[in-house]
């Protein structure tokens, strides 16, 4: 079912002009998984608790049973059209890898991805908010820190975050492919797939290190490794010369040069949701 899911997803985004799903479903998942398994266990009750309200969402289509459907129901509820339409421009934020680091400019009256991380960790912790409304922040709070740590969700060069950066992957050279949809599918699969596993319970050195910061500091760091890290691979070193319409080609070597950079931001993500989760539930 996931491998369908996972195919289903690859050709729907190739065929979408913006940003649409950061990480498919494997590293959206695979988030949600190591916060579940870092949290404290008064967390997981009020998490399962909160779950129980799924119903009162109407979502048949986009089920709400688990932290891991949690982590992609804001993507699946974008095929319900206007009901959910509000929330599009809450999945990133285009802040340009050629100027000076600036989110604030990208984030008009909050429609970013970090504003809307800490308003619905507000609106999590919040006991006064009927318990619907603070399952939507929860499934809204897993799902953007699985999307500001995909790099290409907080990095852009004028190119809607990669979504026209056209590049061929390995040997893989769909038309179609471009430099996002390569870091939310095949190098999210290759880096979450190698081992060791990510999903585990990490000791407190690991969590000290890692889930630290504000969401200011990690759209920073993601911005820093868009530039630095997913541009670069396909235009080298100096990432804001003149590139016309070039298309970039990632060789195996660069491929596998990326894959710490990915892991290292699936695992800061799920660490700092659970710290995120634990601030507001226990």
């Amino acid at each position: 079912m996931r491998g369908r899911i996972f195919a289903f997803l690859a050709a729907l985004f190739m065929l979408l002009p913006t940003p649409a799903f950061a990480w498919w479903e494997y590293g959206h998942e695979t988030v949600a998984s190591i916060a579940q398994a870092n949290v404290s266990a008064t967390t997981r009750r009020e998490i399962a608790a909160l779950l129980r309200h799924a119903p009162e969402l109407a979502t048949p289509t986009c089920p709400l049973k688990t932290i891991e459907q949690a982590s992609v129901w804001p993507d699946c509820i974008k095929t319900l059209g206007d009901r959910f339409s509000y929330a599009y421009n809450w999945h990133y934020q285009n802040v340009g890898i050629c100027k000076p680091f600036d989110v604030k400019s990208v984030c008009p009256d909050g429609n970013c991805v970090s504003a809307q991380i800490d308003r619905n960790a507000r609106l999590l912790k919040d006991r006064s908010v009927p318990a619907r409304e603070r399952l939507m922040a929860l499934a809204f709070l897993v799902h953007f820190v699985g999307d500001l740590h995909q790099p290409l969700h907080a990095g852009d060069d004028g190119d809607l975050g990669g979504n026209r950066a056209k590049a061929d992957y390995g040997i893989v050279a769909n038309p179609r492919l471009n430099l996002h949809s390569i870091w939310d599918g095949y190098l999210a699969e290759r880096g979450i797939s190698q081992p060791p596993p990510l999903v585990r319970a990490y000791n407190a050195e690991e969590r000290a290190q890692m889930a630290t910061g504000t969401t200011e500091d990690w759209s920073r760091e993601s911005w820093q490794i868009s530039r630095d890290v997913a541009y670069a691979a396909i235009r080298g070193a100096d990432v804001c010369a003149p590139h016309g319409d070039v298309r970039g080609t990632m060789s195996e070597a660069q491929i596998e040069a990326q894959i710490p950079a990915v892991r290292l931001q699936i695992e800061r993500g799920g660490l700092r949701l659970a710290r995120l989760l634990d601030e507001a539930l226990s």
